[in-house]
């Protein structure tokens, strides 16, 4: 499928992996309908429309997702998929330092968030998606893609909630791919490795070095336009189905740094 003259809802696209997914989808000549809770003011132009969207709310989603809809039979650049790269990261031991178990509340929110706001944005875009014009000689719709992690894989210490979430996207990805072959829609996850963010920002040089001594090749974190980049070869290649992609630069971590 070629991303151009095709509309692709982003959630999380305001900065991060998020925001260089809307960049790379801009570049191929596609619309893009971004969700998040602020704006990024540099996004602008006759195909870039923000939605402010809490991915926990209900509501906000389905006014998102119909918003899109309306968009793409507006400019006539029919919708294409969506990018799920909305998600937190959260860090808390099962018993903290004082004797305390994990907080259900945090548990509750990471699921709201990385798992059923994924989940949830993806049902609702499903609903148009079969629904397109079949495409090519395959008779492609869209694409669903998941932002999972390696944490889905092998979590460090503290990362029960995340990597919860993470695996379950990744599980998600088969039969969810396999309830959509009849429509001709694809479904994939990514799941990086060390990326470079704002968390790694603020690790001090002792945590930093030890990361980057696990590393394999390239021995540096990865970085968003890479994971874009990764989209973008989702989205093109239509014979990737129902697969999670490790972007890690052949990297496994350890339980704890």
């Amino acid at each position: 499928m070629k991303p151009s003259n095709r509309t692709f809802i982003v959630s999380g696209g305001s900065s991060g992996l998020g925001l260089a997914t809307v960049n790379n989808l801009l570049d191929a000549g596609a619309s893009v309908a971004v969700l998040d809770l602020q704006e990024n003011t540099k996004l602008r132009g006759q195909r870039v429309k923000f939605f402010k969207t809490d991915i926990t709310s209900d509501k906000d989603v389905q006014a998102a997702v119909e918003g899109t809809a309306a968009w793409a039979r507006e400019t006539g650049a029919i919708l294409g998929g969506v990018v799920n790269c909305a998600g937190i990261a959260t860090a808390a031991k099962i018993i903290d330092a004082h004797g305390n178990p994990h907080s259900l509340d945090l548990w509750n929110f990471a699921i709201a968030v990385n798992l059923t706001g994924t989940f949830n944005l993806s049902r609702l875009v499903c609903k148009h998606l079969i629904n397109v014009p079949p495409e090519g000689a395959d008779g492609e719709r869209g694409i669903i893609i998941f932002a999972a992690s390696s944490a889905a894989f092998e979590g460090q210490t503290g990362q029960v909630a995340y990597s919860a979430t993470k695996g379950a996207l990744v599980s998600a990805a088969l039969p969810l791919s396999r309830d959509l072959a009849r429509y001709g829609v694809r479904v994939n996850a990514i799941a990086p490795g060390a990326f470079a963010s704002a968390m790694t920002d603020r690790m001090t040089e002792k945590t930093r070095s030890s990361l980057l001594r696990e590393l394999g090749f390239p021995k540096r974190f990865g970085n968003a336009d890479e994971f874009s980049q990764t989209v973008r070869w989702m989205i093109e290649c239509a014979y990737v189905n129902g697969e999670t992609i490790r972007l890690s630069g052949g990297s496994r971590l350890p339980g704890k740094l």
